[in-house]
């Protein structure tokens, strides 16, 4: 045993090691508790400014000691020269460095240096995008690295054209960079822009585009020419690695979406109701985008309501109008909506002996849909998906290949290619399972804007979409004028707010779903008839928002668990009164 150095036991070296953390917080604590005192008696000095450093190199996320040290640079310039600022901020920039070491995604530290190189009196900016080159070789998704590159970018003056060849380095080295691939779609419609009057911008720095006027006007699409290009790298980036999101993300942005027009779609009034309903081609409020009603020439005072509480943004908005202003059927009408933010507006007449009447734009326009997934010119979306299909003919099973062709077909043809896309989505959900609920409501929603598609005419008011696995619903903003709606033996669970968009619908029908809450039937003045057999409703409650229908007399509600409760019907009778041909 003689001459065998001694080994310390486990407990000994925990014991040392937590002596050592208890040195150490002694000494950080002293240190930030000196600095809180002297912030706080307004003290700016080089001692302040040791401290500070002193704790930030070993903890560069403590924000407050950032703003303390800020405090002490901006007291210092007004002291000392500009050569002694400008070695004081070269010596911050040294410190910063070693702070980025520690952790080189520390928001505070990249901050701070952000705010360093904008004060410095003679900025090195080659040197700060080289430390950026630097630190994104090592982790390609540092995003706080990526945003103050676009700042010494910005700052600098680095060309578009620059900054894309920048990308294609970063690409070319690694097809699986999310943060290229995105930054590539901020430069190209500054360096390639669609319309030949956009004139490309010679830095990075984003010119201030004006709204699009009308669907066509894409300020932020690519001219034809580098798209093509575009498809090309991208396509060897997924021909490569199939798996890859990155690639796919920025195909799905080549492909574009159309900015629709924003406009109102549709003007309803009901002679007995006494109201107006304003349909808008997107979500707004009207209380910030501006909305006049005109009867017979003369403006109205009226209040606009959203048509569930939970929205403050809709693009269904309802008023009333005072007692007796259109009853008389004997008399004609004329009204005019006007968007006055969009300098835009409708027109509506209500004819002598008409009950109600509405101006809508048609819902049979393919486009409707078709440019919310590409604005692509046919020949090129079919050549697309020529490639895609290649590849899926290599990789049958990969969830990427078949959501785009998905996507490519609903484009190009959503009604030809109805029974392909349905195939595509039963094979997506058994090979990506774990989103197998996403796919179920995207195939729901295609499902229902397929239907809306097959409308012979506008004025269709019965709409039927039983049987077709829905588990969600959409554009029922579409439905407005819809009478009957037709929901049987589906996988919906609720009917949600936007249900209650349907303000002429008088049946409905929803048997043999799994539906447990009625929150979207809500203020539907017409409805008198509703079938909920089969369903799931288990209590007397998850009926209350059916009260709020002032024109229901029939409910079914046969092989629900409610029927189950003692005293059920006397409950239903006290909620419902309106209701006269109850079936438990």
């Amino acid at each position: 045993m003689h001459g065998r150095v001694k080994v310390k036991t486990t407990a000994q070296q925990e014991e040392e090691k937590k002596k050592e953390r208890e040195k150490k917080l002694k000494i950080y604590i002293a240190a930030r508790d000196a600095c809180f005192s002297k912030r706080k008696h307004g003290v700016y000095d080089d001692e302040a400014l040791q401290l500070t450093q002193q704790l930030l190199s070993s903890n560069p996320d403590f924000a407050t000691l950032w703003n303390y040290r800020r405090e002490i640079l901006m007291h210092l310039e007004t002291v000392r020269d500009e050569d002694e600022v400008q070695k004081l901020y070269q010596a911050e920039l040294l410190f910063l460095e070693s702070c980025l070491k520690v952790n080189p995604k520390s928001y505070g530290s990249w901050h701070h240096r952000g705010w360093v190189s904008a004060r410095l009196p003679r900025p090195d900016w080659a040197r700060e995008l080289g430390l950026c080159d630097r630190c994104l070789s090592l982790d390609d998704r540092n995003f706080h690295c990526w945003d103050y590159r676009r700042m010494v970018v910005k700052m600098s003056g680095v060309s578009v054209e620059k900054e894309l060849q920048f990308t294609d380095c970063l690409i070319g080295s690694n097809f699986s960079n999310y943060s290229s691939w995105h930054y590539r779609s901020t430069l190209l419609p500054l360096l390639h822009p669609e319309s030949p009057e956009q004139t490309p911008p010679v830095t990075c720095e984003r010119p201030q585009a004006s709204p699009p006027s009308s669907p066509q006007t894409h300020f932020h699409r690519v001219c034809e020419e580098q798209l093509l290009k575009e498809y090309e790298l991208v396509q060897n980036a997924f021909f490569t690695d199939p798996n890859d999101q990155s690639a796919w993300f920025y195909y799905r942005w080549l492909l574009g979406r159309a900015e629709r027009e924003e406009m109102i779609s549709c003007v309803y009034v009901s002679r007995e109701e006494e109201k107006v309903v304003v349909v808008f081609s997107r979500p707004v409020s009207v209380v910030s985008v501006g909305l006049l009603l005109i009867l017979d020439g003369q403006p109205q005072r009226v209040e606009w309501q959203s048509v569930h509480p939970h929205f403050k943004h809709s693009p269904v908005w309802i008023c009333s109008l005072p007692p007796g202003t259109i009853s008389d059927p004997s008399n004609e009408h004329n009204l005019t909506v006007h968007w006055t933010e969009r300098h835009t507006h409708k027109d509506c007449a209500l004819y002598t002996g008409r009950t109600e009447s509405w101006c809508r734009d048609s819902a049979t326009d393919q486009e409707l849909f078709r440019s919310e997934l590409s604005v692509e010119k046919s020949s090129v979306l079919q050549s697309e998906l020529q490639s895609v299909n290649q590849l899926q003919e290599l990789e049958p099973l990969n969830k990427w290949c078949l959501l785009t062709i998905i996507l490519l077909m609903r484009a190009l043809d959503p009604l030809g290619y109805e029974k392909e896309t349905l195939a595509h989505f039963q094979t997506l959900k058994e090979v990506d399972s774990m989103r197998s609920a996403y796919y179920s409501d995207l195939c729901s929603k295609f499902m229902i804007e397929n239907t809306i598609l097959k409308m012979e005419y506008a004025e269709v008011r019965v709409f039927c979409l039983s049987e077709q696995n829905l588990t969600t619903l959409c554009h029922l903003d579409q439905l407005l004028l819809v009478t009957h709606l037709n929901l049987f033996s589906n996988q919906l669970q609720r009917l949600p707010p936007h249900f209650a968009m349907l303000q002429c619908l008088e049946v409905l029908e929803a048997d043999n779903n799994f539906i447990e809450s009625l929150e979207g039937v809500y203020c539907l003045p017409k409805l008198e008839e509703v079938s909920l057999k089969n369903n799931k409703i288990s209590t007397v409650a998850d009926l209350q928002p059916l009260a709020s229908c002032p024109k229901l007399k029939r409910l079914d509600l046969r092989g629900n668990p409610v029927t189950q409760l003692g005293g059920v019907e006397s409950q239903l009778a006290e909620l419902l009164p309106s209701v006269t041909d109850l079936l438990l």
